[in-house]
């Protein structure tokens, strides 16, 4: 198991970053009358579940003050999920992306609730 310095060493911040990132260009082609609505939520709270991340690896010498911050986590990406459904529903993205990244929050949720689930493995 490879060293964890920082919060950018976590595998969740790794893939939680990457899908943000892919969110960021899908979201680039909905249209403008979505900016303010849609594109801003979606992009929003999937960034915030990478800034929650981060606050709750510096955190997590508090277990509740850690296990909290991984809630808002959990809580970002379920929000992020509904913003695809409605990003598919008005169809602004394929079924194909809406697949893919879905499952790719569902993989981040499953390592956030374990995070969350066992906070003494991460205790400074």
């Amino acid at each position: 198991m490879a060293k964890i310095a920082t919060h950018k060493d976590l595998r969740v911040f790794q893939a939680a970053f990457k899908v943000a990132m892919e969110i960021y260009k899908l979201s680039q082609s909905f249209p403008a009358e979505e900016k303010f609505s849609l594109t801003d939520q979606i992009r929003r709270s999937s960034r915030s579940v990478c800034a929650n991340l981060a606050e709750a690896y510096r955190k997590r010498r508090y277990p509740k003050n850690f296990v909290s911050k991984l809630s808002d986590c959990e809580a970002e990406a379920a929000e992020t999920q509904v913003w695809l459904d409605f990003a598919l529903a008005c169809d602004y993205i394929s079924q194909e992306n809406f697949e893919k990244i879905y499952k790719e929050y569902d993989m981040i949720l499953g390592m956030l609730v374990k995070m969350i689930v066992e906070p003494e493995k991460w205790k400074v």
